[in-house]
Formats: structure tokens, sequence, C-alpha cells
């Protein structure tokens, strides 16, 4: 009797742990599913097929008793019942992150992060202080998606945005921070150039360095595109970098930020041409309480406003 006792006991450990197992299986399935948003990001992070992490959700749910995602031909997002259950999850693969490195403490925040922001933005402010941010929360790990035309947050295609332009759908939270002025410049060579039409304020025999057709409706570029009333620019990219090294070069006179142009060491043509921008941080309302997310949102609240009168071109 005694050794059946032990088998049944011995069993029925077993299946809690196999239970067990796969709770926190589907659990971090759970996670990358909303983190990424669609089946196939989260399968692809997770390395397995996309009908086996389908089945750990349905799992899961079948579990809980209760719908975790809304499925949409976009992708998946959280249900409220999702959403109440994504910080316990949280707590849970940090309580792991934790016993897995010998650490009784709670660990530090760990995950991915898709900041999208603009070029400008992430090589000028964000990236220099990028690695303080990274020796005080080495355990989160940044993508920075520069091409925020594609970058919807309504879609979950990011978790939070440092962006120009104010969102008008989507359940999301934001915060204006700061106002990044715009001016017209020039390299030394062209401004002595056309110092006999300075006093003008025409720009009727200038070249102009301007954005692509695909970039056509930036502030800066409809200004140009006003200024010249049907003549041709003399060079279209579709980068900032490459517009501030091709004012370098003399080829032109460029609308291009303060902070990044008076630092390229471009002399300023008009200071004021009314095409500056105000910066908002832009965050999924659901994860806004994720201790990643607040760590990175809080530094780049703090990161922006330290850079305020610079990005204002006002320093």
């Amino acid at each position: 009797m005694k050794n059946i006792d032990q088998n049944e006991n011995q069993f029925s450990e077993n299946g809690n742990r196999k239970q067990d197992e796969w709770v926190w299986d589907d659990t971090r399935a759970f996670l990358a599913v909303a983190r990424n948003g669609t089946l196939s990001r989260a399968a692809g992070e997770m390395d397995l097929g996309i009908a086996t992490l389908s089945r750990r959700i349905e799992r899961l749910e079948k579990c809980l008793k209760l719908p975790l995602f809304v499925r949409q031909q976009s992708g998946y997002q959280l249900t409220e019942e999702g959403r109440g259950l994504f910080e316990k999850a949280e707590a849970m693969e940090a309580t792991a992150v934790a016993f897995k490195s010998g650490s009784s403490s709670q660990s530090e925040p760990t995950g991915r992060v898709r900041l999208a922001t603009a070029e400008n933005l992430a090589t000028g402010l964000i990236l220099p202080a990028l690695p303080e941010f990274s020796r005080q929360y080495p355990g989160i790990t940044i993508e920075l998606v520069t091409d925020i035309a594609t970058a919807n947050l309504h879609r979950r295609d990011a978790d939070l945005a440092l962006r120009m332009v104010k969102p008008e759908r989507g359940n999301v939270s934001l915060r204006r921070l700061a106002t990044l002025g715009y001016g017209l410049y020039c390299s030394q060579r062209y401004a002595t150039q056309r110092a006999p039409k300075r006093d003008s304020g025409s720009y009727d025999n200038d070249a102009f360095i301007t954005w692509s057709d695909t970039q056509s409706h930036l502030p800066a570029a409809r200004w140009v595109e006003r200024v010249l009333q049907g003549r041709a620019p003399v060079l279209t990219t579709t980068s900032l970098s490459t517009q501030i090294a091709a004012a370098e070069a003399g080829l032109g006179l460029a609308v291009l930020p303060h902070f990044l142009a008076l630092e390229a060491g471009l002399e300023c043509v008009d200071a004021d041409i009314g095409v500056d921008q105000s910066v908002y941080l832009v965050i999924q309302s659901d994860l806004a309480q994720s201790r990643r997310m607040r760590a990175v949102a809080d530094f780049l609240v703090d990161l922006t406003l330290q850079n305020r009168e610079r990005l204002s071109g006002s320093v």
C-alpha cells in the first residue's frame, strides 16, 4: 500500500509540474503576441511555428476562461481582460528571470521595446544618450524604427513613439514635450555667393535641396514647394542626413532643424520660416504600466526636456 501511495504522489507531482510548465510556456506566448501584435512576429521571436503559438494562446484562454485577444485582419489586440493580465504576466516573467539569474530580489525590466521616431531625433538626440540608458537597463533591447511613415501605433507596429505628428486615433496616450525648430540653412560658401541678394528676402535665384515625392507631405517640403513656384529643386533626397551633407557641399538652401544644422556648421539664412513642429511622446495605453515601457518613456521624457531649448533652436 505504501508503494502504491508513493507512486500516486509521484504521478500527481509530475502532473503538476507538467501543468506548471505549459502554463508558463503559454504565458510567454501571451506576452510575445501582446508585444508584437501578430502571430508571425511573435512566432519568429520565440522560434516557434505559428500553429504552435496559436494553440498555446487558445489553450491559455481555455484555461483562464477569458478572451485575451481580439483577432483582427491587421493583427491581435488585447481585450480588456488581456490588458488586465498583461502586467501580471510581466511580473511572472521578471520573477522567472530573477530566479534563473540566482537573484532573490525582483529583477530589472527586461524585454524588447519598439520605438518609432524621426531620423533627426534618433541620430541627433536619442542615440548619443542610449549608452547610459543601456548601462542602467541592460535587460531592455531597443528596436529603433526611423521609417515612421510605415510605423503605426494603432496597428502595433511600435510600442511607443517620439514624433512630430499628433495621433488622431487609436488607444494611445500622449504628452507634448517640446518644439522642434526649423530654419533655412546653407554653407558659408553658398552664403557668400548669394550675399548681394540677402537683404531682398527673395529666393528667385537660389537653388534648393528638398524632399523627394514620397516625403512631399512634410512641412519643410511644402514650404520649399511654395517658394519654388514650379521651379525644379537642385536636389531631392529621402534622407535628412543627405540634405545636410548636400547643404555642406554648397549645393543650395535647405530647410533643416536648427540643432542639426548649427551643429553641422551651416549658416542660417532665415531662422523663422513657420514650419516648427511639436514633439510628442506617444505610447500604447495598454502598455503604459509595463516596467520596461515606463523605463523607456521616462528616459525619453527626461532627455527631451533636458534638450528643449536646443531642439527649439534658442541655444
